[in-house]
């Protein structure tokens, strides 16, 4: 019996309206390449080999690659699932021939790597066509941002595609239960249109963005004061925070 191993921060999904709610998200069809992050025992696995054309299935635990191509050898064999034994940050796309929008990710990752995770996926210039991945309820709702907040985060993702939380997921559906609920989180429309579109360079984007965070109580002028010019700056309302701004706001006030 395999248990999950607190090291490598693995909770088990066994909630079915879950798994089916990550393939719908996927909207995950015959034509598709799915590259699934954290198969685990192979239960999302299962039900993606049943509707894409191939899983390439990147697992870190090395106790559960034999369980996996045991479990899945007549697909393995059909040349339906790759399984690599590996960690996903150091995963290349074009090592597998994955190009751009070619392909989609499914995703059960540990926690603590979430924004090393989206930052690898969204920046890469081998950008997949869609996200659905596994996170805390309260990161998707950071995300998603749907009280008008934005945050760091929020706008770091948005810069690349639309995020949507799918639904929330219980903690008593994984096992071990963790100690927080969790949320099926899909960002869509994934691209670089908002940095070719307005010509903005993306270090310099971020750059602008983090120093506009750098302190929240601040207005935005202040903390943007001596990185753009002042005439820019005039053109905020005055008591404006960087968490008032949507992805469009930034984007007009970063190009030319």
């Amino acid at each position: 019996m395999i248990t999950a191993k607190k090291s490598l921060g693995q909770n088990f999904l066994k909630s079915k309206l879950a798994l089916t709610k990550i393939v719908e998200a996927g909207e995950v069809n015959s034509e598709d390449i799915i590259l699934e992050v954290g198969p685990g025992k192979g239960v999302l696995t299962e039900k993606l080999l049943a509707v894409a054309k191939k899983v390439i299935a990147v697992e870190k635990d090395d106790r559960l690659i034999p369980f996996l191509q045991e479990k899945f050898a007549q697909e393995i064999t059909e040349g339906k699932l790759e399984i690599i034994h590996g960690d996903i940050l150091d995963f290349s796309p074009t090592v597998y021939s994955l190009q751009s929008t070619d392909y989609k990710v499914i995703a059960n990752i540990p926690y603590y790597i979430t924004g090393q995770f989206l930052r690898k996926f969204l920046e890469t210039d081998y950008q997949p066509e869609r996200i659905v991945v596994m996170v805390q309820k309260e990161i998707a709702q950071r995300i998603v941002a749907n009280d008008g907040k934005e945050s760091l985060l929020s706008i770091s993702v948005k810069a690349y595609g639309m995020p949507k939380k799918v639904m929330t997921v219980d903690k008593e559906n994984f096992s071990p239960a963790p100690k927080v609920d969790s949320a099926i989180l899909l960002i869509s429309n994934i691209s670089k249109q908002l940095f070719t579109d307005n010509q903005i360079d993306e270090k310099t984007f971020f750059g602008i963005l983090h120093a506009g965070f750098a302190h929240k109580r601040k207005i935005l002028s202040s903390n943007l004061k001596g990185i753009l010019p002042a005439e820019k700056l005039a053109t905020l309302p005055q008591n404006i925070r960087a968490e008032d701004l949507t992805i469009q706001d930034w984007a007009n006030l970063i190009k030319n």
